[in-house]
């Protein structure tokens, strides 16, 4: 198998990888709880928990009220996000336009400029379609407490989230590991931006997966070897040259590797039609038996690689080991020859590497004022 194709696999679905997020000194991250989401901003990350994590301490239901009494001309709506808020004058709007501007728009603007984002519209529908959101009843239900209570407002639940969840919830840290599929999904659009330019960059070029899988394979007893313009392959078992003296050799033997000197890359079928010419059907299928156990046993030896596509190969000769090691890997269009750069500083650079969870690592930059990075 090649371990340039295995370790793109491994990042091609978050699933299969971990992050690690390390923060410059002068800038931790701050988590909410263990698991919980990453960022570098304390006070966006306050502000945002209870949004964040009360699926977590709070059972939600929804119930549906009598409709709403009263004639409503119009209803104000967020342009950026299309969302009704109500008449200007209901008891309900001032409550809503805060908690979504701190849920969704607190970093980009002011709430002054936030209010300017609001219009007014008059269309029946529209009305009628706050109206109908108006019967939606929340409540919260507290689920780590021996006796439980309801609150009958998301208000009412994160007052009593802040005074009892919160402070035990957030932490600081120089280093955080959280999941594949938990990178994806963190809010900090910072971190994010940074997560995205890694993950681009390894899969572009992959030498660090690639180099921890080398390691963890040789622990595992697997053989690490190149081949094919110094491209790295994994198999379990040990590939070496054929040296053995040709006189004491049985000619189908030789046979198969001639053909597959002359012709490598070609597969198990391609091979039996330039070997099994010309003969008659009892004599054909003792050939193919012959051809069989042939095969395996030059498999099973090392003599012959058989890659995962089905192409058969020879191992090369012994190589003078290699002294420099290339250390720059560029990213080229053509993915065969960025593996072979990627893949000569692996075979020598993993055998003292110790055993690690697999994880990317992303260095995360220190904030500017704003809470943004800095470039």
């Amino acid at each position: 198998y090649s371990l340039f194709a295995l370790a793109r696999s491994f990042l091609e679905k978050p699933e299969r990888y971990e992050v690690r997020l390390t923060a410059e000194s002068e800038s931790p991250l701050y988590q909410l709880g263990e698991n919980g989401a990453v960022v570098f901003d304390r006070e966006f990350l306050e502000q945002s928990a209870f949004r964040l994590a009360h699926e977590d301490f709070y059972k939600i239901e929804i119930t549906l009220a009598e409709p709403i009494k009263g004639n409503f001309s119009n209803v104000a709506r967020c342009r950026s996000s299309g969302t009704l808020l109500g008449p200007t004058n209901h008891h309900n709007y001032q409550p809503q336009l805060r908690g979504l501007y701190e849920q969704r728009f607190s970093r980009r603007m002011s709430f002054a400029d936030y209010q300017r984002q609001i219009e007014i519209v008059t269309d029946p529908a529209l009305v009628e379609q706050w109206k109908e959101q108006t019967r939606k009843i929340v409540t919260y239900t507290t689920v780590r407490e021996e006796t439980s209570s309801t609150f009958n407002s998301a208000a009412d639940a994160e007052q009593h989230f802040r005074q009892n969840y919160l402070p035990g919830l957030l932490r600081s840290a120089q280093e955080v590991t959280i999941t594949g599929v938990h990178s994806r999904r963190l809010p900090d659009r910072a971190l994010h931006r940074a997560i995205e330019d890694a993950w681009t960059r390894e899969t572009r070029s992959p030498s660090e997966i690639m180099q921890e899988l080398a390691g963890r394979f040789r622990e595992a007893g697997l053989h690490i070897f190149r081949h094919r313009r110094g491209m790295l392959f994994v198999t379990s078992i040990r590939v070496r040259a054929f040296v053995h003296d040709q006189a004491g050799v049985s000619p189908s033997v030789n046979a198969i590797l001639e053909t597959l000197t002359a012709t490598p890359g070609i597969t198990r079928k391609e091979l039996a039609e330039k070997l099994l010419v010309d003969l008659a059907n009892e004599e054909a299928e003792r050939a193919k038996l012959a051809l069989a156990s042939n095969m395996h046993w030059l498999i099973s030896e090392g003599y012959v690689i058989e890659f995962n596509d089905g192409s058969l190969d020879l191992p090369k000769g012994k190589a003078k080991k290699e002294n420099v090691v290339e250390t720059a890997v560029s990213a080229a269009s053509d993915d065969s020859a960025a593996t072979a750069k990627d893949e000569k500083e692996l075979v020598g650079s993993t055998e003292s590497r110790p055993a690690e969870s697999r994880q990317d690592e992303v260095v995360a930059p220190a904030m500017n004022t704003e809470g943004e990075t800095g470039d």
